[in-house]
């Protein structure tokens, strides 16, 4: 299995001298291509630090960070602004849709910057809008459309670039249950059908139970790590004993 993502000694130090703070400890580990890995921890673990640190957002103290096998700290400037364009993408928790556009030239965005061929453009926003059930929301506004289905445009515009690997930081964090539970299922399309690498940071069991694998964050090392076995419900309990464990979070969600 291909590698997408390789972290090795990752680690993450702010202030200075006598004012240093340690968030993130020599942390390593690697995501194969097609993974669906969930990041999970106590508040203030490091669990955002970290995703920040391995998708360009920030640069780490020190370490090395692999994507598709290119090393992302020794890029500079335009390399960096360009990579991240072409080969990430990202779901936030915000959306950071634009209430100016519709839901299809939201979508579209990323591929008219880098002004692909309107067929191509046109091929690809078919794709991305039926995995995730947003086909016949293309001529509406931000403004008009629900939270969830916010939601399913700011993943559609992550998707559509076909991104080598995925980015989520709490993408259910501003959805009701139902919401979330249908924005989980259609990543989860998103990761069967189109292969999608995904890496995604949530506080919630229920959520990571979407996942293949969780790395369990605290004190800004890796302190453990869950492999999805069985049924979901199974998978989901062994997160919650996992999560009791290091004494992190609760049940937003349940079965």
């Amino acid at each position: 299995m291909k590698k997408i993502l390789e972290v090795n000694h990752l680690s993450q130090t702010y202030g200075y001298r006598s004012n240093k703070v340690q968030v993130l400890n020599n942390i390593s580990f690697s995501v194969d291509q097609g993974e669906f890995v969930g990041i999970m921890g106590p508040s203030g673990a490091g669990k955002s630090t970290l995703l920040n640190a391995i998708s360009t957002i920030t640069l780490p103290t020190t370490g090395t960070v692999r994507i598709d096998g290119q090393d992302i700290l020794k890029m500079r400037g335009n390399q960096i602004s360009d990579f991240r364009r072409k080969k990430l993408g990202f779901i936030f928790q915000n959306f950071n849709l634009m209430e100016t556009l519709n839901v299809k030239d939201n979508i579209l965005l990323p591929l008219a910057v880098d002004r692909m061929p309107l067929a191509e453009m046109e091929k690809r926003l078919m794709h991305v809008t039926s995995i995730l059930g947003i086909d016949q929301l293309l001529t509406d506004y931000p403004n008009a459309i629900s939270v969830g289905q916010k939601q399913r445009v700011a993943a559609a515009r992550a998707l559509i670039t076909k991104p080598t690997i995925i980015f989520a930081d709490e993408p259910t964090g501003s959805l009701d249950s139902k919401s979330a539970a249908e924005l989980l299922q259609y990543m989860t399309n998103m990761n069967l059908q189109d292969d999608a690498t995904i890496m995604m940071v949530t506080h919630d069991p229920y959520t990571a139970s979407y996942c293949n694998r969780i790395l369990f964050i605290k004190d800004g090392a890796i302190f453990s790590e869950v492999v999805r076995q069985g049924s979901r419900k199974e998978f989901f309990n062994r997160v919650i004993d996992m999560q009791a464990t290091i004494g992190g979070g609760g049940r937003v969600n349940d079965f």
